[in-house]
């Protein structure tokens, strides 16, 4: 199958939309599908306000309908509710061409944070934005049901992954964690304030704090907080190695979709500390993770949580399973995703 995804998050920008496309487009070569990615780095961009390190593409979408045309794709998916997947999005409904879209991000929690202004302000976009999607694809429950509350069906089930050769306890963990005093509480992710770094830097609990990222608040979060240790983005052998090494992986965000970073560090065998929100809800097990609305209880707990149990859970989630749940959701006559039954 050729499949054509448009999204406006893409490569040099490290955030989980970017790896989830990555990592699925990957899975699906393999798969032996055609996959074109259509970003902003084949564009004229300018730098989001607030968050320069996003680029928005300056497209047509005639521009944009033509790459496609050209590509003569089986499928398209436009991942993001950014300006290019809108001129994809144009160009679709004047054809006639059926597509299918992502709810990657809680948009309307992160405008509320960077602006001040009431995200029901921005909901409607959302549901115009979705409105004429064929599906759209949704990571958990609680995601899906706070869709539907907000007037966006025809959902689709999109999970996520893990690359079990890279992330595994066995990652040998980095040289500077030696020098550190225990336990050493690690956040991995981008240091923006939609992600809640700053509750997790003002935890009061014994250790050591470790942050692996960057972002717009990584300047004045290092000020504030000079005891902590800001390493900056990571990849590969040596992110695996910073969660494998870690005792409690903590996750502050309350407005994450899903939160791949999780799994990548249950994978690791380390287990979890996060508030009791979607993403956290649908993916921690008692025996994997601990919830609670201080963090540092929910931290105290998860120290205590069995590392084997820990990487068993988060070797559920392959990128082979996302992938094909991916193509489930493109095949038009698939059931949408329904409301969850009660047990």
């Amino acid at each position: 199958m050729k499949i054509a995804i448009v999204t406006d998050a893409w490569h040099p920008q490290v955030n989980g939309v970017v790896r989830t496309l990555t990592n699925m487009s990957d899975q699906l070569r393999r798969m032996g599908h055609d996959i074109r990615v259509i970003s902003p780095e084949q564009f004229t961009s300018f730098p989001c306000p607030t968050y320069p390190e996003i680029r928005l593409a300056l497209a047509s979408s005639g521009t944009v309908g033509g790459m496609l045309e050209d590509f003569a794709p089986d499928a398209i998916h436009l991942s993001t509710e950014g300006p290019l997947c809108l001129a994809a999005r144009r160009w679709c409904v004047r054809r006639g061409r059926p597509f299918t879209t992502a709810f990657h991000t809680m948009f309307p929690d992160y405008v509320a944070r960077r602006t001040g202004m009431s995200p029901e302000l921005v909901w409607p976009l959302m549901r115009r934005f979705h409105a004429r999607s064929a599906r759209v694809m949704v990571a958990t429950d609680s995601i899906a049901e706070q869709l539907r509350a907000h007037g966006i069906g025809h959902l689709a089930h999109w999970g996520r992954g893990v690359d079990l050769a890279a992330f595994s306890p066995d990652a040998p963990p980095p040289a500077c964690y030696a020098d550190l005093p225990g336990p050493i509480l690690l956040y991995v992710g981008r240091v923006a304030v939609e992600k809640n770094v700053e509750a997790f830097l003002a935890a009061d609990v014994p250790g050591s704090k470790v942050v692996v990222g960057d972002g717009p608040a990584r300047e004045q979060l290092e000020r504030r907080f000079p005891q902590a240790h800001f390493l900056g983005p990571l990849s590969g052998a040596q992110l695996a190695g910073c969660y494998a090494g870690a005792d409690c992986f903590v996750f502050p965000s309350r407005t994450d979709t899903f939160g791949l970073v999780m799994i990548e560090a249950l994978a690791c065998g380390t287990p979890v500390a996060a508030y009791p929100v979607p993403g956290p809800l649908d993916i921690l097990t008692p025996e994997s993770g601990a919830m609670a609305g201080r963090l540092e209880d929910a931290i105290t707990q998860a120290l205590g949580l069995d590392r084997a149990a820990c990487a068993a859970h988060g070797a559920g989630f392959t990128w082979e399973a996302s992938a094909r749940q991916f193509l489930d959701a493109l095949e038009p006559r698939a059931e949408p995703w329904g409301p969850r039954r009660a047990a």
